[in-house]
């Protein structure tokens, strides 16, 4: 159970100490879709030397006099078409605190023991809850051992990384600093796999026609990265391949593909988006799309794959698309993220 520390004299504070807790990090969002929330959440988010390697010199003028002039309008319609309006906030924001609060509740009803011993709080690497704000809410109630699970199945320095790097540079400003632990990528992890086939096979179902390809999109991320030694590249594969395995398809049936590039550099390849159109223009007329490396829906995947793509697929003589939502707060979403952190809490608690 908790313990509460305390000194012998009034003259100095009480640290509360023996609680652990589960940090579940994702990547970011506006807090609006007004111009200047968006040019704060770009700013911050293409400030990162983890995402965006180009050298400071040549990447300052280009960010500040074209990106964040032109962009926060654009990404802002992009974002309105998508806002949760009943909570005013994205539909990533919504997913994530519900990841949260049904991992409680899941921790609780298994083990109220350990319910009692484990705070679950969540965070954004860019934007609100901040990082810092939440680690510090975390030890204030008296969590001295804290696992941070970054919500992305597959490693990138621009995602896992840097969710990490906010974490670490938090860590540095504390005096008493929490034990740490870090969940790894769970990419090949079988609860991860046999619930994307389970969500895949139920989102099938409910369609009116057979798909003849389903693309798995995963973001891309710039080729260079990659040949840096990022492991990114590679754990798509591996996903890609025990996803076919699970769902008995052949990998010509069930592609592989990378969305959502930007700038001129090469990215990985094949991009989703040309991969769509060709598709169509081949005379293919019913196409499903589903992204197993988001973890919640977001602008990616709302609006890039479900409109975007859907309008290219059109466009070019496709007639029947689906895009297939991510595993989310599910029932399945939340068994993977439950066996993550029951797996990287052992040794600390059990439940």
């Amino acid at each position: 159970m908790p313990s509460t520390a305390a000194t012998t004299t009034d003259a100095f504070p009480v640290f509360k100490s023996g609680r652990i807790g589960v940090l579940l990090l994702n990547l970011g969002t506006p807090e609006a879709t007004d111009y200047w929330s968006m040019r704060r959440y770009l700013k911050e988010f293409l400030s990162d030397k983890r995402v965006i390697e180009t050298p400071r010199l040549l990447w300052w003028p280009i960010l500040n006099l074209i990106i964040l002039t032109k962009r926060p309008a654009a990404k802002g319609k992009d974002y309105d078409s998508i806002w949760n309006t009943d909570l005013n906030e994205s539909p990533l924001k919504t997913t994530t605190r519900g990841q949260a609060e049904k991992l409680a509740q899941i921790i609780s009803d298994a083990s109220p023991e350990a319910g009692e011993l484990i705070t679950v709080d969540w965070a954004m690497r860019y934007g609100f809850p901040s990082v810092k704000d939440r680690l510090q809410a975390l030890q204030d109630q008296g969590c001295d051992r804290i696992l941070l699970v970054p919500l992305y199945p597959q490693y990138a320095a621009a995602t896992s990384a840097t969710a990490c790097d906010k974490a670490f540079e938090a860590l540095m400003q504390m005096r008493w600093q929490p034990t740490i632990r870090v969940s790894p990528p769970y990419y090949e992890d079988t609860v991860y796999i046999d619930a994307l086939a389970t969500s895949l096979r139920q989102s099938l179902a409910k369609l009116d026609f057979e798909p003849e390809k389903i693309l798995a999109s995963f973001h891309g991320v710039p080729k260079s990265y990659i040949l840096k030694g990022d492991p990114y590249r590679s754990q798509c594969e591996r996903t890609h391949a025990l996803l076919c395995e699970a769902m008995n398809m052949p990998q010509d049936k069930l592609m592989l593909t990378f969305q959502s590039r930007f700038g001129n550099e090469e990215w990985l390849t094949p991009y989703t988006d040309m991969t769509v159109k060709g598709l169509a223009e081949s005379g293919i007329k019913r196409l499903a799309i589903i992204t197993p490396g988001f973890s919640a829906d977001c602008l990616e995947t709302i609006e890039e794959i479900a409109v975007e793509n859907r309008d290219i697929f059109m466009e070019h003589g496709g007639e029947q698309f689906a895009a297939i939502p991510c595993l989310n707060d599910s029932p399945e979403g939340m068994d993977v993220i439950t066996s993550v952190v029951r797996r990287e809490l052992q040794g600390w608690v059990t439940f």
